[in-house]
């Protein structure tokens, strides 16, 4: 196996989009239309994400909108997202569901902020692992005398780099985050 600096790179920054989706689905106390992205809704005898049978938009600072699309999916619409447990409380307009925002309290905003240390932990865990993947390859490629030792070593910092490169771009996307949860 032969070491491929732009997988190591592409896996990299698979960790971090998935933070950043991770993130996303954090509640602050302002509506933001991705809050509703994990939402699934039973309709026509299957899962469907929520985006595939409504329009979610934010009117207001603190109101999300879902526009369903089909009058008869307007209660599986609710029900799903009363399930997917978001703290949020359905009310239905017609073939529109508002969802009010809730003020969060002061414990609930520290444990949204300690969530998202929990999943930048997990993004960091994600990282290093590429790395030892990628230096493992390495260490192989030298035994196979595909590459010279200095080769390896110029290499081995190379991916070190990367890494905290993308460690220091997985601490500020959660500082940001965190300051978003707290400042209220």
């Amino acid at each position: 196996m032969k070491y491929d600096k732009a997988d190591v790179e592409r896996r990299m920054q698979g960790a971090i989009e998935s933070l950043k989706g991770d993130l996303s689905g954090l509640r602050t106390g302002r509506a933001n239309t991705s809050l509703l992205d994990p939402v699934v809704v039973e309709v026509y005898g299957s899962m469907m994400p929520l985006n595939q049978v409504a329009t979610v938009n934010a009117p207001e600072p603190r109101m999300l909108a879902v526009q369903v699309w089909d009058k008869a999916n307007v209660s599986a619409v609710e029900k799903g997202i009363t399930k997917a447990n978001l703290g949020l409380n359905p009310m239905t307009d017609g073939q529109t569901v508002r969802l009010p925002m809730p003020d969060l309290n002061e414990e609930r905003r520290k444990e949204l902020a300690k969530l998202a240390g929990t999943y930048a932990e997990k993004a960091k865990i994600a990282v290093r692992n590429v790395r030892r993947d990628a230096n493992e390859t390495l260490k192989e490629d030298e035994k196979k005398k595909e590459i010279s030792e200095d080769d390896r070593k110029r290499l081995e910092d190379e991916v070190q780099k990367m890494t905290d490169k993308y460690v220091a771009d997985i601490d500020t996307a959660t500082e940001a985050k965190e300051k978003e949860i707290l400042a209220q």
